[in-house]
C-alpha cells in the first residue's frame, strides 16, 4: 500500500502515476484519502489535547486533596469525568477514520516505475528482448492438447470427472516430466543462491492483505470459508508473509527464497483455443523466487532475477521474448513487471510463462516489513518471479520438440526424466 505521507507530499505526481495505470477517478480517490487523513489527524490532535488535560487534572486533584480543598477536588474530578468521556468519544472517531482510510488506501494500486510505458492493453506492452529461433515443425504437427491424448500423458477428462475442468491428471511420462521440471528449476534456484522453502499452500486473511491478493483478487482465489483460509495463487504469498511484521537485521539481507507449490486460480478465463489444454488451468505447479532487498538494491536485484529466468529458458532451448508491461497491464501491486513469453510453434503464438516484478515498498508497507539503518526503521523492497510456471513450459516443450515419431526431451531434462523421448 502507498504511504499516505508520500501521497500528501507528492499529490500531483501520485495522480499522474495512477492515471498512467488507467486507475479510474485517480484525483477523486487521492483527495478522498487526503481528506480522511486530515480529519484523522485533527481528531488525533484533539484527543492528545484532551488526554493531556486529563492527566494534568489528575495530578491537580492529588494536590487539592492534600491541601484539604475537598470541594475543588470534587469539581476537578467531575471535570476529569467529562474529559474521559470526551476522550472515549474521540478514540472511537479515530478508529472509524483509521478504518476508513485503510479501506481507501487498499483500493489504490502501486505507482508505476518511470520506465513503465503508457498503455491500456497487452498490445501496448514493450518488447525489450528476444532469443532463439522459432522451430520449423514437420507436416502434420499438432498442438499439445492433441499430443497429450495421442501419447496418453495427461488426462483432462479424468480430472473433470474427479474434480472439474482445469484440474488435469498427469500420467506416466507426463508425470515424470512434471517432476523433472520441478527438480531442474529448484536445483537452478539453489545454484543462484535461493534458499529452498516448502511453504503451506493455504494462507489466512492477514497474509492475503499483506501481499495484496486481498481485497483485490478474492474472486480469483479458492476459499475454505469455515476457517477463513485461502488456497494460494502462488508461493509468493506465503514466502513473503514469512516476514510480515518483522524488523530484519541488516546483516540478514538480502533474503532470497525459492519455493515449489501447487497454485490455484479460481477464475481461469474464458473459453477458446487460447485457454485450451495446459494454456490456463485452475491448479498448476510453479517454482517461485522472491527477494527482500534494501531499496537502493532492488532494481539491480530485479535484473538479476530476469537473467535467472533467461538462463532457464535458454537451457530448455525454448525461443522466448521479454515484455515490459504497460501501465494498464501491470498487476495491482507491481511497480515494474517483465513478462516472459515462449513461442509455441504448433499454436503459432506466444505464451506467457513468467512474470518478474519489483513491488518497491508497496507490499512492505502492508506487511510492516522493515529493517534498521542508522538507528531508524525503513521499509524494505520486495520482488518476486516465476521460475518457472510449468503448464505452458510443458506445452511448449511438447509442441516445439515433436517429430514424426515422437517428442524429444530437452537435453537438460533428460537426467531428471530418465528418458530422452516420448513415443
Amino acid at each position: 500500500m502507498l504511504q499516505i505521507a508520500h501521497i500528501k507530499d507528492n499529490r500531483d505526481a501520485v495522480i499522474a502515476g495512477l492515471e498512467k495505470r488507467n486507475f479510474k477517478d485517480a484525483a477523486a480517490v487521492v483527495d478522498n484519502a487526503l481528506e480522511i487523513d486530515q480529519n484523522r489527524r485533527n481528531v488525533q490532535q484533539e484527543l492528545d489535547s484532551v488526554l493531556a488535560q486529563s492527566n494534568a487534572m489528575a495530578k491537580q486533584i492529588g494536590g487539592l486533596m492534600k491541601a484539604g480543598k475537598k470541594e475543588e477536588a470534587e469539581a476537578a474530578k467531575a471535570e476529569t469525568g467529562q474529559l474521559k468521556a470526551k476522550s472515549k468519544e474521540l478514540d472511537e472517531q479515530l478508529k472509524v477514520l483509521s478504518s476508513d482510510l485503510d479501506e481507501v488506501m487498499y483500493t489504490i494500486p502501486n505507482l508505476p516505475h518511470s520506465s513503465v510505458p503508457a498503455g491500456k492493453t497487452p498490445e501496448d506492452n514493450e518488447e525489450i528482448f528476444k532469443h532463439g529461433e522459432v522451430p520449423v515443425l514437420h507436416e502434420g504437427a499438432k498442438p499439445h492438447w492433441d499430443l497429450i491424448s495421442d501419447y496418453d500423458i495427461i488426462d483432462f477428462e479424468l480430472g473433470n470427472k474427479v474434480t472439474g475442468a482445469g484440474f488435469p491428471f498427469y500420467k506416466g511420462k507426463g508425470a515424470k516430466i512434471q517432476r523433472a521440471l520441478i527438480n531442474f528449476f529448484l536445483n537452478e534456484a539453489e545454484a543462484a543462491g535461493y534458499g529452498e522453502i516448502q511453504p503451506p499452500i493455504m494462507i489466512n486473511e492477514a497474509s492475503g492483505y499483506g501481499t495484496g491478493q486481498l481485497p483485490d483478487k478474492e474472486g480469483q482465489m479458492y476459499e475454505a470459508t469455515a476457517d477463513k483460509l485461502f488456497l494460494i495463487p502462488t508461493a509468493e504469498v506465503p514466502l513473503t508473509n514469512m516476514y510480515r511484521g518483522d524488523i530484519i537485521k541488516e546483516e540478514a539481507l538480502p533474503i532470497k527464497h525459492a519455493g515449489y507449490t501447487p497454485c490455484f486460480r479460481r477464475e481461469a478465463g474464458s473459453w477458446g483455443a487460447h485457454v485450451r489444454g495446459l494454456n490456463r488451468l485452475h491448479q498448476f505447479d510453479k517454482i517461485e523466487i522472491i527477494q527482500i532487498r534494501k531499496p537502493e538494491e532492488s532494481y539491480a536485484a530485479l535484473e538479476e532475477m530476469v537473467e535467472h529466468v533467461k538462463g532457464l529458458l535458454e537451457k530448455l532451448e525454448l525461443p522466448y521474448r521479454i515484455l515490459r508491461l504497460c501501465g494498464g497491464d501491470m498487476g495491482f501491486t507491481a511497480a515494474l513487471t517483465y513478462d516472459f513469453e515462449v513461442y509455441s510453434a504448433a499454436q503459432e503464438r506466444w505464451l506467457e510463462v513468467s512474470s518478474v516484478s519489483n513491488f518497491e515498498n508497496y507490499q512492505a508497507n502492508r506487511l510492516k516489513l522493515r529493517y534498521k539503518v542508522e538507528g531508524k526503521t525503513q521499509l524494505l523492497h520486495t520482488l518476486n518471479g516465476s521460475a518457472l510456471a510449468l503448464p505452458r513450459i510443458l506445452a511448449s516443450i511438447l509442441e516445439n520438440n515433436q517429430t514424426a515419431d515422437g517428442i524429444n526431451i530437452p537435453k537438460v531434462l533428460q537426467p531428471f526424466c530418465g528418458f530422452d523421448k516420448i513415443n
